[in-house]
Formats: C-alpha cells, sequence, structure tokens
C-alpha cells in the first residue's frame, strides 16, 4: 500500500480577502504559521518516508515545521502547485464576478474546459496533478508520502479517489492546514480520512468547517 497523508497549505492574506491566489507566490500570515506549527505537533509520530511540497512559498512555509520535527528534507515540486488561474490570478473574487461575469460564471460551475485567459483549464490541471501523482507511485510505491499542497489539488485528488467528474462545485471540505489521507491498494486511490482539523481548534483562522464551494480562491 502506498499512502498520501496531504495537507493544505496554512492561511494567507489573500484567504482573507477572498482573492485568487493561483500560482502567484504569496506568504502565510501569522494564522498560517500557527497552522504549520499545529500541523507538526499533529503528525510529529506519524513520521512518512517522503515530504513533498509544492514549490509555492505558502506551502514550503507550512512544510518546514513538520521537515523541522521529521528531520526529513522537503522536497519541492512545481507539479503539486495550485491551478494556474491566468489573467484573474491577484483579483478579488468580486472584482471578477463584476469584470468577467462570464468567466465567473464558468469557473463557478467549474466547466472541464473552461479557458482561462493565461492559465489552466480544469482538465489541463487535473491532467498536470495526476501526473505528478503517478510519479509518486513510479518513484515512492509502497511509502507513506506526506505532501503540502493546495485546495484546487485537494479537489482534484478527491474527485480522483471517488470517480467523480471534472465539472461541477466542489464537494469536498478543505481548510487551511488540514489533513487529509489517501491509500493506493488494489489498483485504485481510495479515501482514508478527509479534511481532518482538529488540531487547529482555538486559532484565529478562517472557517475550518467552510465547505469548499463557499470559498474558491485557492
Amino acid at each position: 500500500m502506498t499512502e498520501l497523508v496531504v495537507i493544505r497549505h496554512g492561511e494567507t492574506d489573500w484567504n482573507r480577502q477572498h482573492r485568487f491566489q493561483g500560482q502567484v507566490d504569496v506568504p502565510l500570515n501569522a494564522a498560517g504559521h500557527a497552522q504549520a506549527r499545529r500541523v507538526a505537533e499533529r503528525l510529529a509520530a506519524e513520521r512518512a518516508d517522503v515530504l513533498l511540497t509544492s514549490d509555492l512559498r505558502r506551502a514550503r512555509e507550512t512544510a518546514a515545521p513538520l521537515a523541522q520535527s521529521w528531520a526529513l528534507p522537503p522536497l519541492a515540486d512545481a507539479g503539486w502547485r495550485e491551478q494556474n488561474f491566468g489573467d484573474v490570478d491577484g483579483l478579488e473574487v468580486a472584482q471578477v464576478q463584476r469584470d468577467h461575469p462570464a468567466l465567473w460564471a464558468a469557473w463557478a460551475a467549474q466547466q472541464a474546459d473552461a479557458e482561462i485567459p493565461g492559465g489552466e483549464s480544469i482538465r489541463q490541471f487535473h491532467a498536470r496533478v495526476l501526473g505528478a501523482v503517478d510519479q509518486v507511485l513510479q518513484v515512492h510505491r509502497g511509502k507513506r508520502v506526506a505532501m503540502v499542497t493546495h485546495g484546487g489539488v485537494l479537489d482534484v485528488l478527491w474527485r480522483h479517489a471517488q470517480g467523480l467528474p471534472l465539472s461541477g462545485t466542489p464537494r469536498c471540505p478543505m481548510p487551511n492546514g488540514g489533513i487529509n489521507r489517501l491509500a493506493w491498494q488494489d489498483g485504485r486511490w481510495q479515501v482514508l480520512q478527509w479534511a481532518e482539523a482538529g488540531h487547529l481548534a482555538g486559532l484565529n483562522v478562517l472557517d475550518p468547517g467552510r465547505p469548499a464551494g463557499a470559498t474558491i480562491q485557492k
């Protein structure tokens, strides 16, 4: 069995501002750093064989306390980046709704082949992420692999493991700093646990129980 322990990066100021982050290299805010420390505390006794991370700063900063706790170097890979939102990266949701209504409607409906000018369609993004997953199976099969990544990647993994279509509103919660567990066994991925967030209790962060579809920026 190959196990994936997948962690969404901690909170950023852009999360609070409801701003599309995409592949913009946004750092964690104070709450995000606190979440990263809580993740490391929660997983201290569950050392992985490999620690992967998106190469974007918010993911690398989230991985840092865990890497220190496990004495395990984080391996950064652009394949685990968030979806590239092209021309809307950096814009607040309200601005996209006002200035790009057709693009917003296509995005909100999660239309798989909707083109984002300068960015990736969901289908292109899905193919990139699953290519990175296949690489994990080739290189780290049979190991316990921890990964720090983004909300969009979590949505791809959830849909793929559940056999869901690419299109349609995200159906899984994905709190910042949440822990998710999947396993590759008998030729398929299965969800073992999703959106574990008890370790975040008491932090002044965005609502960890918020449904995925309630926040579009990732």
